[in-house]
């Protein structure tokens, strides 16, 4: 993944890049920062991107130049700015989120969620990267169970073990195929390794997984996960 930074400011162009390297921190990504037009124009010219994050007002000139110079070129746009009254004209443009200034991680993290459905959705993550100790070490994804919740963590479950992984459950989920769904507020799970469904007293329901551990389903949740169960 090619992503391109334009932004005048240096403090505000780390910021950004390290947010998004946090955020696509289990998916290969190049990041480039230029800090005004003609270096973004250059090097667009030169060079294909997937993600352009552009600011409106740089050194003083229309951020809005690079989107009509490149209008026809196939990445995608958020714009990052001040100017929250141009967000109206940005969309004009085609662009994918407007992030006003001052944003926080999670609003820039919106807005990348919504680029990843656009454009990697169909480019599913194959790893987990675990840190622990100071070390880092890989789980496939296809071998996980289900995942639970723990404070602002969450406990991967595998067949015989289970790991901490240092992101939420709504950061995970976003990163996950369509075979983990959120059957709790508490738990996704991966229907591969569902062994039933079952209803408990009380109006309590419960997923049997093949590691043999049982996963509690919100009501809300049981009769679409039935339904998808016995496709």
């Amino acid at each position: 993944m090619k992503i391109l930074i334009v932004e005048d400011e240096p403090v505000i162009a780390q910021r950004i890049s390290r947010q998004v390297s946090t955020y696509f921190e289990h998916s290969p990504c190049r990041i480039k920062w230029v800090e005004d037009i003609d270096d973004a124009l250059d090097y667009l010219s030169d060079n294909q991107i997937d993600l352009l994050l552009l600011d409106l007002n740089l050194h003083g000139e229309d951020g809005f130049e690079v989107l009509k110079t490149m209008s026809a070129e196939s990445f995608h746009t958020i714009i990052i700015s001040a100017y929250s009254d141009k967000a109206i004209n940005a969309f004009e443009y085609g662009v994918l989120d407007f992030v006003a200034k001052p944003f926080s991680e999670e609003r820039l993290f919106k807005a990348l969620a919504r680029y990843q459905q656009k454009h990697v959705g169909h480019e599913q993550l194959k790893k987990l990267v675990i840190k622990s100790a100071g070390l880092l070490s890989y789980i496939e994804i296809n071998d996980i169970q289900f995942i639970q919740a723990d404070g602002h963590y969450s406990q991967i479950h595998l067949l015989d073990e289970k790991k901490l992984h240092d992101k939420n459950l709504d950061k995970l989920s976003q990163l996950l195929s369509e075979q983990f769904v959120r059957v709790h507020r508490s738990f996704i799970v991966n229907l591969t390794f569902v062994k039933g469904l079952r209803v408990a007293g009380g109006g309590q329901y419960h997923l049997d997984m093949q590691n043999g551990e049982a996963v509690p389903v919100s009501r809300s949740k049981y009769s679409d996960l039935k339904a998808r169960l016995v496709k």
